[in-house]
Formats: C-alpha cells, sequence, structure tokens
C-alpha cells in the first residue's frame, strides 16, 4: 500500500503499487500480509508504521518497502515503463480479417484503434500498430516508449520494410496500402521513442491484449 505517492491508496500487487512510486520524491510505502491490515495501515497513516519507526512500534509482521522492492525486483529481468503506449493485434484467422490497437500502458484506455481490415497477418498488423503509435507520438512531441510482444514487426520497423509472404492481390489491398504508407512514414521520418518487446512470461498479457489466444 502507498501511503504518499502519485496516487496514495492499498494496491494488491507490487506493479501497481511500483506505478505509484517510481520517480515520487518521498514517497512511503509497505507490504502487508494480507488487504485489511494494509487497509487498517493505511488509514492509521504513515508515521509509526514505515521505516525506522515500523521497527520501533513493532507494527505487525510486515516487510519493509525496500525489502519487498528487492524480493520482487530479483524476478523481473527488467522494470515496466508505464508512461507509454502498448499495442497489440486482434486477428480472425493468419491471414484473416485484422485490427489493431495502442493504450496506456498504465491505465488501458484506448489511445487508438484501427480495423477491422479485410485480410492481413498478426504480424503487419503489428508493424501497422507501432508505426500508427510512433507518427502520433511525434504529432504530439511526445517521447514515450512503445511496447509490442511482436518481434517481427520490431525487426521491421527498425529495417523500415516488411518481410512477410502475404501476396498482392484485390483481397489484401487495403492492408498492402496501409503497409506502404506506413514504410514511407518509416522512411521519411525520424523518432526517438524507444520500442520494446514486452516481456509476456513476466508480466502477463500486453495491456492491449484482444483475448483471442
Amino acid at each position: 500500500m502507498v501511503w504518499e505517492g502519485k496516487k496514495p491508496g492499498v494496491y494488491g500487487t507490487w506493479a501497481e503499487c511500483q506505478a505509484q512510486t517510481d520517480h515520487y520524491t518521498g514517497a512511503k510505502y509497505k507490504s502487508y500480509e494480507s488487504r485489511a491490515a494494509a487497509a487498517a495501515a493505511f488509514k492509521a497513516g504513515w508515521k509509526g508504521n514505515w521505516g525506522s519507526g515500523a521497527a520501533a512500534s513493532g507494527a505487525g509482521k510486515s516487510k519493509p518497502a525496500s525489502s519487498y522492492k528487492r524480493s520482487t525486483a530479483a524476478a523481473t529481468p527488467a522494470e515496466i515503463e508505464y508512461d507509454s503506449i502498448s499495442v497489440d493485434v486482434g486477428t480472425r484467422g493468419n491471414p484473416g480479417p485484422v485490427e489493431y490497437k495502442g493504450v496506456d500502458t498504465q491505465t488501458g484506455d484506448i489511445i487508438f484503434s484501427c480495423g477491422p481490415i479485410s485480410k492481413g497477418t498478426n504480424n503487419l498488423g503489428e508493424f501497422l500498430a507501432i508505426v500508427h503509435a510512433l507518427a502520433l507520438l511525434k504529432k504530439e512531441g511526445s517521447s514515450r516508449t512503445i511496447y509490442s510482444d511482436s518481434v517481427n514487426a520490431m525487426k521491421w520497423v527498425k529495417q523500415k520494410k516488411v518481410a512477410t509472404t502475404l501476396p498482392r492481390d484485390a483481397s489484401t489491398e487495403e492492408i498492402w496500402t496501409l503497409i506502404d504508407r506506413a514504410e514511407r512514414w518509416l522512411q521519411t521520418n525520424t523518432y526517438n521513442n524507444k520500442i520494446l518487446k514486452w516481456q509476456t512470461k513476466e508480466w502477463g498479457e500486453i495491456k492491449a491484449d484482444y483475448g483471442r489466444k
């Protein structure tokens, strides 16, 4: 739970707690063995329950916040950058109808969405989603990070060119028009946004996931 942070309150996971305390000067937070104990400590306030005061008063069976942070971080190879956009694709068949969206990584709020596009592939949809995010962030003058769970799409963005076996024909004209436009954007624009791989095994499904596994 968080006494002092971006949004004080009782949280169920370290990731939620961390989102409220990272880069917050003077943050005060602590873990408890039950939500009821955390709620009681939150209501009582941080004095006597946080830092050296907690040790002096023998408060509960909780761990110091710093210990909780270290033990959790040890199991996680990298911390999530919550000031970011996460993108993902929803498909029905591969190839098949494709849609994609970008969401705020912290809140899950949808920032943009596109589709369904009549016929395409998962990786092509991911590629379009990343470029859509880049173009939007450049327009806003934002340096926010972008997360994707597609290694191929990230490689194509870096190369400014897709490598796909999807044929160009009447059934794929819609997605190829979008791909050609996205490639032109990459070839004529620069950006300083980081594009990072979402670590699904450690963090769970990406926030933009369509739940169609």
